[in-house]
């Protein structure tokens, strides 16, 4: 095989799984599927945005009638519902933007950075509520008990509505599931804001408004801390949490006629979209070409990976010599791996 074949059987990867792996639906095993197109995504959002802007701005005034911290605290935490349905609503159009000069990717991330602000907001606010509770659970003022348990039922069912609009999108985006888990929890919280609502109300024990705000303060970081985590490995390019690149190296590595895989990348492109490149090594009698197809077919049914990029060479062949040592001709790739290197039996990773 020539040089010239060798190289096009790399590019000719890249464009294969270009094409595959950036249609956003569909993506096997690790993928997603939905029959929603992106007009309907952005209706429905809109739909549960309208919902909760409109309660969050009356929750607001009834909660301060009622000096209620946990009115106020569901309050907060609908802000972040509703800014990080706005920011999935911003992210969708810009991912939907083609990719063209120096983003080759275009924009898919914007919604990575969406969830990861609105996880870091929702960080914040349960910092301030926190405090805000300890300082009531020391000394409590006084709650309307009645108006906080008909003003967490009326959220119980705004949250409801909300969160089955929501779940008629595209959750597979982080940033949209991200606001379908907020509404989830938000649900919750009215629930033990009723609860506290009834408790104050039936026993007159004050500091129950206090815990309530505590267990949506334990909401809002768990939700938080999701979402910053989830959003961190993407832009530090980790593979997928349901893959082991070792796994999929070894994987690769036993597929006759290869004989050694290195340079292994998986990563996240964008939520449900997954990416690998490699080098992969066969015996010098093998079909580069067949290889590939074979590899690529492998990684699309067995990891829902369909965004790839192989680099098939065949083991010792000097491809380029021109201007090389003889060392140096020796590697046709390069003189040091990026990571572990695999190779058929038993191997360190």
């Amino acid at each position: 095989m020539s040089v010239h074949d060798h190289m096009h059987d790399a590019g000719h990867t890249h464009d294969q799984g270009r094409g595959s792996g950036h249609d956003g639906h569909g993506h096997g095993p690790g993928g997603h599927s939905h029959g929603v197109s992106a007009d309907a995504d952005r209706r429905w959002l809109a739909a549960a945005l309208a919902l909760i802007g409109t309660f969050m701005a009356v929750e607001v005034v009834i909660g301060v009638i009622a000096r209620s911290l946990a009115l106020i605290s569901d309050a907060a935490h609908m802000l972040t519902d509703a800014v990080s349905i706005v920011l999935a609503l911003i992210a969708m159009r810009l991912a939907a933007r083609p990719a063209r000069g120096g983003f080759t990717y275009g924009l898919k991330r914007a919604e990575i950075l969406s969830a990861q602000a609105n996880g870091l907001t929702l960080l914040l606010l349960a910092v301030w509520l926190a405090y805000e509770a300890v300082e009531r659970l020391i000394d409590p003022p006084p709650v309307a008990g009645g108006l906080v348990l008909v003003t967490a039922l009326a959220g119980i069912l705004v949250n409801i509505a909300a969160a089955w609009c929501i779940s008629r999108a595209n959750r597979s985006s982080l940033a949209v599931e991200g606001a379908y888990q907020h509404v989830l929890n938000d649900l919750f919280a009215f629930i033990g804001t009723a609860v506290a609502g009834l408790v104050v109300l039936t026993t007159g024990f004050r500091q129950a408004d206090a815990i309530a705000t505590l267990v949506v303060v334990a909401l809002m970081v768990k939700a938080g801390y999701g979402l910053v985590r989830e959003s961190g490995r993407i832009f530090l390019e980790a593979a997928p949490a349901h893959l082991d690149p070792d796994a999929v190296g070894d994987r690769l590595a036993g597929h006759p006629p290869v004989t050694e895989v290195h340079d292994l990348h998986i990563w996240t492109i964008t939520s449900g979209q997954a990416a690998l490149s490699a080098h992969v090594l066969v015996e010098p009698a093998g079909d580069c070409h067949a290889v590939r197809r074979d590899l690529e077919r492998l990684l699309a049914k067995e990891y829902g990976i369909t965004h790839t990029t192989l680099q098939v060479d065949h083991a010792q062949e000097a491809l380029l010599t021109v201007g090389r040592t003889a060392d140096d001709a020796a590697d046709p790739h390069c003189a040091e791996a990026h990571g572990p290197v695999h190779r058929q039996g038993p191997h360190d990773h």
